[in-house]
């Protein structure tokens, strides 16, 4: 099934899961959101929350400084 990440057109199996794309993306957990259509997904629920067809996700990674 087709997803977008960051603006660009991936190809997921079925099922798959925040967590299994961020390993997918050797993304790791610390410091970054998540946002399936405009709505955050808590960290805690990224291994329950499976992404759709058409889905839109952007991953962000927080960066301090000064």
């Amino acid at each position: 099934m087709k997803i977008r990440v960051n603006g660009i057109e991936r190809e997921i199996e079925a099922g798959t899961t925040v967590e299994s794309l961020l390993n997918m993306l050797e993304i790791k957990v610390q410091g970054i959101a998540v946002d399936i259509n405009r709505e955050i997904v808590p960290k805690r629920l990224f291994s329950e929350t499976i992404l759709n067809e058409g889905d839109s996700i952007e991953i962000v990674r927080m960066v301090g400084g000064g």
